[in-house]
């Protein structure tokens, strides 16, 4: 029977040992590669050795007396430990650096490669990534800092909507807009979507208002139902209405709207940046329940002209009124509501801090939120708001009852989710990309994974830049892709089957910093980004998880 492992030869031996040589699919599945004898012709076929995981070494004068020089395997860790380079001359696969000069703010750069084989990439399977430990320190070179992505970064909870200028602009915008509705047109270039929960308030409304009209127009009969759901549809309107104010004021101070969502209690415009001044923050604010005054005032002019009690005298009294409610329920001074980032711009004007508008209008809505609980229910009961004790039983008080505590919870969290992204926005200058890049090298399509990361132990870097053979970027090697990789196989896998190719948007500069910087990671959404300087040359690679983990430290970061 064949042997499951091959014979090795006795150390200094001119000729192979006897037996059968192992078979092409034997060695292709060896943990390590064979390492040539240094005095000997190598028994293995010329396939297994094309597939080394880096350069022979050069002939030595007593293989024997040098064990250390074969790859070792340790199984407690894994990993494949490369043997140091005996020449004192640094060869050209550990000097092949991305070409720009040291950064004193990036101390990776300082870090000069080490000659311990323990310096091989580690796996670190609580983070899912690769861990190349910090350089040894020497006589020649500085010990190595910390790693320079430390400082923390936040995005706000507002993506933005300009992308790269050029042909694939449109496209980038379309591709990061989100599809969580029904889309029923652009006006102004501004999608409107109606969500899901839209069409379950219709129905609710086209329920509440068809009792209505039947106590005031019976004869409608089955009809009503019909007449209400117009005037679900026709409120609705005026709530786009009441958006597009807020977004034709947004695009009058330069500052874009991501979309107009139509959901279950009222819309939203998404503003993708803050306003510059408080006055302008006021206006934004304000124009939304103005329009809303203002519609139902010429929903009154126009129910002055129609006969009472028909069909279009309770649509028109009804629509009068609800853009009334909805004027004043919005002008309420507690965040998220319109009267709520007002409150906010005053004490931003007075304070001179938009942090401090936000945490007072943001606690006024919390306020405001435990008094809607409690205080609605109590009105419907006693009657303030119109109702009369029949109506106040039964069914009636179990709908007024959630419907207040639904009203509370959607001003308590939004209240709360505004005050957690003011303070994002407060640490968002810190997000800059020169600070989270990490040191990458270049390598060719053809390199094995092995070499690759050899090479970027010995560079200091965590990242892996593929170019052709001119050194232009042509992709980049997946963190994810080179985690999946088993070790064994890392010398006959080529980096370029793990690479995504780059596209324009994933080329970032390395001075993008805040909101500019966010601008381009939301337009292109990718998992790994190259940094490059004005002049282009590479920099290092922006990991979207580095982003993701300096955003989780700036929300659990205090004021």
């Amino acid at each position: 029977a064949e042997p499951e492992h091959p014979e090795e030869p006795p150390t200094g031996s001119d000729t192979p040992a006897s037996g059968p040589q192992p078979s092409d699919e034997t060695t292709r599945h060896l943990s390590r590669p064979a390492e040539p004898e240094a005095s000997s012709t190598p028994a293995d076929s010329g396939d297994a050795t094309r597939h080394l995981s880096r350069p022979a070494e050069p002939e030595q004068a007593a293989p024997s007396s040098q064990p250390s020089d074969e790859p070792q395997s340790d199984d407690a860790t894994r990993q494949i430990r490369l043997p140091a380079e005996p020449s004192a001359e640094p060869t050209d696969d550990t000097t092949r650096q991305p070409s720009r000069p040291a950064d004193p703010e990036r101390p990776s750069d300082t870090a000069a490669p080490s000659p311990q084989p323990s310096d091989a990439p580690q796996l670190d399977d609580a983070t899912r990534q690769i861990r190349l430990p910090a350089a040894e320190p020497s006589a020649k070179s500085p010990a190595s800092a910390p790693s320079p992505y430390t400082t923390p970064d936040t995005h706000p909870d507002r993506t933005h909507a300009h992308g790269h200028a050029g042909a694939g602009k449109k496209e980038a915008e379309k591709a990061r807009e989100p599809r969580s509705g029904i889309l029923m047109g652009r006006p102004f270039g501004v999608p409107v979507y109606v969500a899901p929960s839209w069409f379950l308030v219709a129905a609710l409304i086209t329920w509440v208002f068809g009792g209505q009209l039947d106590r005031v127009l019976p004869e409608l009969g089955a009809t009503r139902y019909l007449v209400a759901l117009f005037f679900a549809v026709a409120f609705y309107a005026s709530v786009l209405v009441h958006e597009l104010a807020h977004t034709v004021a947004a695009l009058r101070f330069e500052l874009p709207v991501r979309r107009i969502q139509l959901q279950f209690f009222g819309g939203v415009s998404e503003i993708e940046k803050e306003a510059e001044t408080p006055g302008r923050e006021f206006w934004l604010a304000f124009v939304g329940p103005l329009l809303s005054l203002v519609l139902s005032g010429l929903f009154y002019l126009a129910m002055l002209l129609v006969e009472p009690g028909t069909v279009p005298g309770v649509l028109l009294a009804g629509l009068m009124i609800s853009n009334l409610i909805v004027a004043i329920f919005n002008l309420l001074p507690g965040l998220p509501l319109d009267g709520g980032r007002m409150l906010r711009a005053v004490v931003w004007k007075i304070t001179g801090k938009p942090m401090n508008g936000t945490i007072a209008a943001a606690w006024v809505g919390r306020a405001l939120a435990v008094s809607v609980l409690i205080g609605l229910p109590l009105l419907t009961q006693s009657g303030a708001l119109g109702t009369t004790a029949e109506d106040s039983v039964g069914m009636d008080t179990v709908t007024d009852a959630l419907l207040a505590a639904i009203l509370a919870a959607i001003i308590w969290t939004g209240a709360g989710n505004s005050l957690r992204m003011a303070r994002l926005r407060e640490h968002l200058p810190e997000l800059r990309a020169r600070n989270l890049t990490r040191r990458a090298v270049p390598v060719e399509t053809d390199t094995p994974l092995s070499e690759a990361l050899r090479r970027a132990n010995a560079a200091g870097a965590r990242a892996l830049v593929v170019v052709d053979a001119n050194g232009e970027p042509l992709s980049l090697v997946r963190e994810a892709a080179i985690v999946g990789v088993p070790e064994h196989r890392r010398p006959w896998v080529a980096v370029s089957g793990l690479a995504q190719d780059l596209t324009d948007g994933m080329r970032v500069s390395a001075e993008l910093a805040g909101e500019d910087l966010l601008d381009v990671l939301r337009a292109t959404p990718a998992t790994e980004y190259l940094v490059v300087e004005d002049t282009g040359e590479i920099y290092g690679v922006l990991s979207a998880a580095d982003v993701e983990r300096a955003f989780v430290k700036a929300m659990a970061r205090p004021s």
